[in-house]
């Protein structure tokens, strides 16, 4: 699917009928790793209509020179969420750098938001990131990429780097995420933090954002849930599906009796 949002097209794919989940994936990957991670998280329930774009700069959508900062990629994001989900409420799942925008996304439009969900979420508090470290695995397998991203480093687990995360490197604008990364972080606007439910997901061996400004997201969302779980990197969604289901499935019965 191509929706033009401005001078982006944005390309995106969809699975199911309903409510829209617009899932936002990380830097550096393309819409299949998400989908890889979170249609199993959400598999058995009904009523959702599943979102999967490629971010700008990311997998087949454009990032145009006009597009120079994250504030432009996030006003992309609203006006795609605008175009795909007819503006009425949506859930909003995030992993990593996906996580930052859906973060922002929820703050700047509440009332069109039914539900957050933060994997990993990149953040500019970032503190107190651990070493890296290997907790299952022989070691020495697959390429300097997948070793600094998985702390779980099985044949399963190279397999599904291989699948799902490899091939989107091809495909990577790098002169614009460059571009972009010099502003990487977004405007304050003096909107509160979203209000709705919401649940926050972290890696407790996460090298990449730690997991120390995720606990501090507890503290401005009113209604949110924190999980941090050991033996899981910036790679939790794959290293940890059974717990992250579990998580997903309490935070889709809470949105429920608020929508």
């Amino acid at each position: 699917m191509q929706t033009r949002v401005g001078e982006v097209v944005v390309h995106s794919v969809a699975h199911g009928t309903g409510r829209p989940v617009l899932v936002l994936h990380g830097a550096g990957v393309d819409h299949r790793e998400a989908e890889a991670c979170f249609e199993p998280a959400l598999d058995g329930v009904a009523g959702l209509r599943r979102i999967y774009p490629d971010l700008p700069g990311m997998g087949r959508t454009t990032a145009p020179a006009t597009l120079r900062s994250a504030d432009d990629v996030l006003e992309t994001l609203l006006g795609f969420a605008d175009e795909v989900t007819g503006g009425t409420a949506h859930l909003l799942i995030g992993h990593s750098a996906g996580a930052y925008y859906a973060q922002a996304m929820a703050a700047r439009r509440p009332e069109r938001v039914a539900g957050l969900a933060l994997v990993c979420p990149l953040s500019p508090g970032t503190r107190d990131v651990p070493e890296r470290r290997v907790v299952a695995g022989p070691g020495g397998i697959g390429n300097d990429d997948f070793r600094t991203y998985f702390v779980i480093q099985t044949t399963e687990m190279l397999d599904r780097y291989e699948r799902h995360i490899a091939p989107a490197t091809a495909l990577v604008d790098h002169a614009a995420l460059e571009r972009i990364g010099e502003r990487w972080v977004l405007t304050p606007d003096g909107a509160p933090a979203y209000p709705g439910p919401t649940v926050v997901v972290a890696g407790r061996l996460d090298s990449t954002v730690g997991y120390a400004a995720a606990v501090d997201l507890l503290g401005s969302h009113p209604h949110a849930s924190l999980a941090v779980l050991d033996d899981a990197g910036h790679a939790l969604p794959h290293e940890r599906p059974g717990p992250l289901r579990a998580l997903f499935a309490d935070w889709l019965a809470r949105v429920e009796p608020s929508s």
